[in-house]
């Protein structure tokens, strides 16, 4: 496949460990998190990683930084952007299909989870 293709562009970015987890959790609540907080909620995720997916989700205008520097110290809250909650909804009709397909466990058995709140 050529690489300029964007099939092969989107799932080379969308493929990366940890991106769709980070989308997943700015969509929970649906509110604004700082890095404190998403770190906390992406156990196992390196300081390094997180700051580069933020910021290659921020070049790909999925999410957006507002940065509050009036007080010390500064602070960044993370959102979706339109494109990133249009990209959701992808990510909802992949779990309908793993249900479907019988790509399933447990504590996800329903389209809406408790747990991942999806």
């Amino acid at each position: 496949m050529d690489e300029k293709c964007t099939i092969y562009r989107t799932a080379d970015f969308i493929g990366k460990r940890w991106t769709i987890l980070i989308l997943l959790e700015l969509y929970k609540g649906n509110a604004k998190k700082r890095y404190s907080e998403l770190k906390r909620c992406l156990p196992g995720i390196t300081p390094k990683i997180l700051a580069s997916r933020l910021r290659e989700l921020e070049d790909k205008k999925l999410v957006d930084k507002k940065v509050d520097a009036s007080s010390f110290p500064v602070k960044c809250e993370y959102s979706l952007t339109g494109s990133g909650q249009e990209f959701i909804k992808i990510i909802k009709d992949m779990k309908k299909w793993a249900l479907k397909w019988n790509i399933k466990n447990k504590a996800c058995a329903s389209e809406d989870c408790k747990h991942c709140m999806f």
